[in-house]
């Protein structure tokens, strides 16, 4: 095959949403999951999806010419490696981000010169109330949200876990911890150490049944809140993964600084995120910066912009740490 002109590169980056919007349907039409006990014909797809045989088939075709599930001699589909993370029993599943992404989150994208020409979300202008206003008045969106994040976060908490010793540390507060699959995570790779899972109360209080069922009631004390206005006393360390880029400064720094005052002398921030570097080379946390900015109102950052927020907030920044995954942790200590 020819190698392809500067044109056709960039022709193919524009149509991108094809194939992204198209393994959106198919997850959001569980067809993953519907061809683990093995290879089905369009037709009986369709059945199961409520949808139109023939034009199923010209999805699934379209999605195996790309390597998502494969067209046999009998002309059933069935799953490939690349279709196995839209099953939604894979551990690290992908079938929720693809459907967040394929929906509410998808729209923003259409309204980018709002956020380019105003500096501010086109997801608030779009539904007038901002994401995490939206997902509280709409559990299922909700619990997709949570499902997606899972998805995410699963492969950065292991190098989180791989790349900290987290054994100086008594009292661990994950604050914004959503579901509590990061604190979990973290608890049951450091048996010594005891944490405190903080967010907004219904969050805290869906967490629960997860903590319980990890045995970690006796570690692990929930507690509700807003971290507008303070964090849970009683951690030597604070730790936020994915939080701060959800704000502007203004509002992470009222974050920080809340943590700032709940910490003892010494105690220790921890924020996982990306952190961008400077220069042209590829770097997910780029786009990730973009989503921010469409959705949240917030932003990736660089080295220097973390430690101009952590001066800010009373903190000193130690060390920015590297992990297998996009993530680095960006450690401070309360001075």
């Amino acid at each position: 095959m020819p190698e392809k002109t500067t044109h056709q590169q960039v022709e193919e980056l524009i149509t991108g949403y094809w194939k992204s919007q198209s393994i959106y349907a198919a997850a959001k039409l569980g067809i993953a999951d519907l061809l683990i006990a093995g290879p089905q014909t369009p037709e009986q797809l369709a059945a199961a999806t409520n949808t139109d045989a023939s034009a199923l088939y010209r999805l699934l075709r379209a999605l195996a010419s790309i390597g998502i599930f494969a067209e046999n001699e009998a002309g059933e589909f069935a799953l490939t490696p690349l279709a196995q993370p839209l099953r939604s029993d894979d551990p690290e599943s992908k079938q929720a981000l693809a459907i967040m992404n394929g929906e509410d989150q998808f729209r923003p994208w259409c309204e980018i010169i709002y956020s380019l020409q105003t500096g501010k979300p086109a997801y608030d202008n779009i539904w007038g109330k901002s994401i995490f206003e939206f997902l509280s008045e709409h559990p299922e969106k909700a619990r997709i949200f949570d499902k997606a994040m899972i998805g995410i976060h699963g492969r950065g908490t292991d190098a989180a876990i791989k790349a900290y010793d987290f054994a100086d540390i008594k009292v661990l507060a994950d604050v914004g911890g959503g579901n509590g699959s990061n604190l979990i995570s973290i608890l049951q790779a450091c048996p010594n150490l005891k944490g405190i899972l903080f967010d907004v109360p219904h969050v805290v209080e869906n967490a629960r049944a997860r903590i319980e069922q990890a045995s970690l009631t006796d570690r692990c004390e929930l507690v509700g809140g807003d971290f507008f206005q303070s964090v849970p006393a009683g951690a030597d360390a604070y730790l936020m993964r994915h939080i701060i880029h959800d704000w502007n400064d203004e509002k992470s720094l009222q974050i920080l600084k809340n943590c700032h005052a709940a910490l003892p002398v010494n105690g220790k921030l921890l924020v996982m995120e990306s952190v961008i570097d400077p220069g042209n080379d590829p770097f997910a946390g780029k786009f990730v910066d973009l989503v921010m900015l469409l959705v949240t109102g917030g932003k990736e950052r660089t080295a220097e912009e973390f430690q101009t927020l952590y001066n800010q907030a009373g903190f000193e920044l130690t060390r920015i740490l590297p992990t297998e995954s996009e993530l680095s942790i960006i450690e401070g200590v309360k001075s």
